[in-house]
């Protein structure tokens, strides 16, 4: 397991077994990171594609990411309120040949930037989704600055038309 500055945010090295015949991972390891993920889901997303940042408020998930086929630019920003890194962003590129995970725990904001033409992300979630909490904070705030490496982005309207980190705060820490 590999730190970050953010508090209970972290990467994982995954151990990848390889022969003549291709390989096999492992992803998640529960014993090892002490979280338990009842929920599992799976995305597919073309070159260019921006997910998020999107996060739970009231059942707040931990979201542990893998990349299963292609490359992603990965985000997390922090939206916890006494958090000391409150209102900041880690940035890292998962992919299937690096073979790493990320975990991000409840409280953050999560998005992606689809980096080549096929990718594949697995979360695996510590809760089950509850859409009657689901927010979204705009990936393209200009408060956040997030660096996306790619020009062209294709992002959904949900995810155009979300909240400001501003607007956010405003809503939320009334």
């Amino acid at each position: 397991m590999q730190k970050t500055k953010f508090k209970d945010l972290f990467i994982v090295k995954n151990k990848s077994h390889k022969d003549q015949r291709g390989y096999f991972k492992e992803l998640i390891r529960e014993n090892k990171i002490k979280k338990k993920f009842p929920f599992t889901v799976m995305s597919y997303s073309k070159r260019n594609v921006i997910r998020g940042l999107h996060l739970q408020r009231k059942k707040s998930q931990g979201k542990f990411i893998s990349v299963i086929k292609g490359k992603i630019f990965d985000v997390a920003l922090d939206l916890r309120k006494n958090s000391k890194t409150f209102g900041l962003f880690y940035k890292c590129i998962l992919s299937s040949k690096n073979s790493k995970s990320l975990y991000v725990p409840p409280g953050f904001a999560h998005g992606f930037q689809a980096l080549e033409e096929e990718n594949y992300v697995v979360y695996s979630c510590t809760r089950y989704r509850d859409s009657l909490s689901e927010t979204s904070i705009r990936y393209n705030d200009k408060e956040l600055n997030i660096p996306w490496p790619l020009k062209k982005k294709i992002a959904s309207e949900k995810d155009t038309n979300a909240l400001s980190l501003e607007e956010y705060k405003g809503f939320y820490f009334k």
